[in-house]
């Protein structure tokens, strides 16, 4: 039986994005990522599949390994593999293949062992260790780029796997891979080795010397902050073949060494992505350890912890944001450049990752209540296909942080899925913990929606204000569907006449038909729902009453609801 291209798992460019499109139809990825070895073992895997899709993940990211699939050159076993998708598909869950193929967190011990032990055909990368006073050359444990042995035979592998998909996986279990994973070289900022030095001397490749001319007005902003002045001396250089070496061009500098290392990354997973490809067209990503120490970070870890600071510290090569145009002009086969989100502040990740237009997929992410609140501002803001916590498979769904988010999501997927077709019709946030001093971290978000104005705050309660996270959709006609707990919505017309905004209606509404995303009327809410008409409210399943006699904040119950809003316009003669 032959695949059909057409119903193909893959990317559908949307007036404002794109979406995953699975079996025909629009699919948001409620995904997780299993701990590092989960799925290679079946058995291992019958005790998680239940309790995954209890949590509510419709589809799991698991690693398939080079060592395990070729253990013996020319020699392929995918034995455990069909019987992992198998165990899948009984249970409903889709799969994201993560390919540990030559790269793995930036270096390479999934390779197999004929690989690794004959380093004569598959040399490694050198780094410089030590500081400069004191300083050696040492043999890393990361197949070399400036070769062609290892990348041919981990395309030959990759171009196995992806043949092995489309002659069994009938079913389209599988619907994304990931080609490698963190990508980049940990422990220097680029590769010492002499190949690597002798094309680190050359002149740089016209290819990118032009494409850098022609694109500097769409590369990401994090790409000219660190060359600030290149721009005038490529344009010196149009005219004539590139002579110059890496340092000459683009200066000496650890950014340079990161430049070097991604044009050449790119170009290597491009040679394995695109014999997979050609073979079975997947959509095709691969993922970012990302900087911890940059602009953007969001923690309290010191940063040998996260990895960030300089190239080297986080993997250098890899497609963090100034370089993620690098990735995307010399490795096309990938759909997308997906960034790992942990210690970054996740809203700028999302809008760096949506650069020039890409898909954003989040394939790992804190699995915490705090990661867990932020995929509303993915999924909302930011139109996501997917997000993905790691190492979902050590929890359970009574104690997990996604379950509610997950299980509230799925029901309303359709319906969130067609928000994020629509320009300027939805938005995701959340709010955190207060902090000891009772001090807020978060802060209101405020849009605008057709003629109105809408601030959505922290709920409004007499005790604690606790955490919350949701989003808005714009409905038109002056209706609003509000999806999550923990917030309250307060609407004001854009009119410069309007004299009052108020509350026509409020109605809880509860989910009739998931695949067709279609709702029905619960109750009325008004009163203290409404805060007698100031704002509609969408409250924690515990509110504090901080002791006050009157129990004002009804719990959340359907955490669905919908709001139509009016406006009286009135003249100066009857104010």
């Amino acid at each position: 039986m032959e695949h059909q291209t057409s119903s193909l798992p893959r990317l559908v460019k949307t007036e404002t994005a794109w979406q995953l499109h699975v079996d025909g139809k629009p699919y948001l990825v409620l995904g997780g990522e299993l701990q590092n070895s989960s799925l290679t073992s079946a058995v291992y895997m019958d005790t998680v599949w239940q309790k995954m899709a209890d949590t509510g993940y419709n589809t799991l990211l698991g690693c398939v390994t080079w060592e395990d699939i070729e253990p013996q050159e020319g020699e392929f076993d995918f034995t455990e593999l069909d019987l992992v998708m198998a165990g899948a598909r009984a249970h409903g869950i889709r799969l994201v293949l993560l390919w540990f193929g030559s790269f793995k967190n930036g270096i390479s011990t999934y390779a197999p062992s004929w690989v690794k032990k004959n380093t004569k055909r598959f040399p490694r990368m050198h780094q410089q260790q030590g500081d400069r006073s004191d300083s050696r050359i040492i043999t890393t444990d990361v197949l070399s780029i400036f070769h062609t042995e290892s990348q041919k035979a981990d395309a030959k592998a990759f171009t196995t796997l992806m043949r092995h998909l489309k002659e069994v996986d009938q079913h389209h279990t599988v619907i994304m891979v990931q080609v490698e994973n963190e990508i980049g070289l940990l422990g220097d900022s680029r590769d010492r080795s002499t190949a690597a030095n002798k094309i680190f001397e050359a002149p740089v490749p016209d290819s990118l010397v032009k494409y850098l001319i022609q694109d500097w007005d769409n590369l990401h902003v994090d790409f000219i902050a660190k060359f600030p002045e290149l721009k005038v001396t490529l344009e010196s250089e149009a005219s004539k073949p590139s002579s110059n070496s890496w340092e000459t061009l683009f200066g000496k500098s650890k950014a340079t060494d990161e430049l070097f290392m991604a044009y050449h990354y790119a170009l290597y997973v491009e040679q394995v992505a695109s014999a997979g490809a050609n073979e079975y067209p997947l959509p095709l990503y691969t993922n970012v350890w990302q900087n911890y120490a940059g602009d953007d970070s969001s923690n309290d870890f010191p940063i040998v912890v996260g990895g960030g600071g300089d190239p080297g510290d986080y993997p250098s090569g890899g497609g963090v944001s100034n370089v993620i145009d690098i990735w995307h002009k010399f490795a096309p086969s990938l759909s997308f450049i997906a960034p790992d989100i942990y210690l970054n502040d996740y809203a700028s990740s999302c809008k760096k990752y949506r650069h020039n237009g890409q898909a954003l997929f989040i394939p790992e992410q804190r699995r915490d209540e705090y990661g867990a609140r932020r995929i509303w501002t993915a999924f909302g803001s930011y139109q996501a296909i997917g997000t993905s916590p790691f190492g979902v498979d050590t929890l359970e769904p009574a104690t997990a942080a996604f379950t509610r988010h997950y299980k509230l999501l799925g029901s309303v997927s359709q319906i969130v899925l067609e928000a994020q077709r629509k320009p300027n019709s939805c938005i995701g946030f959340f709010f955190d913990e207060l902090h000891a001093d009772g001090s807020d971290p978060s802060s209101p978000t405020i849009a605008n929606f057709g003629d109105y104005q809408v601030t959505i705050e922290r709920t409004f309660v007499f005790g604690k204000a606790g955490p919350g996270a949701g989003m808005l959709i714009y409905q038109g006609a002056n209706k609003f569907l509000l999806i999550g707990w923990g917030f309250q919505a307060v609407f004001r017309s854009l009119s410069p006449t309007s004299t009052f905004t108020g509350i026509l209606s409020f109605i809880e509404k509860s989910v009739v038909d998931v695949a067709k995303g279609t709702l029905k009327t619960e109750r009325k809410l008004n009163g203290d729902e409404t805060r007698s008409g100031k704002f509609c409210m969408m409250p924690n399943e515990d509110p504090d009453y901080g002791g006050f006699p009157i129990c004002v904040t009804i719990p959340a119950r359907t955490m669905i609801a919908e709001v139509e809003v009016y406006s009286i316009e009135e003249d100066a003669d009857h104010v």
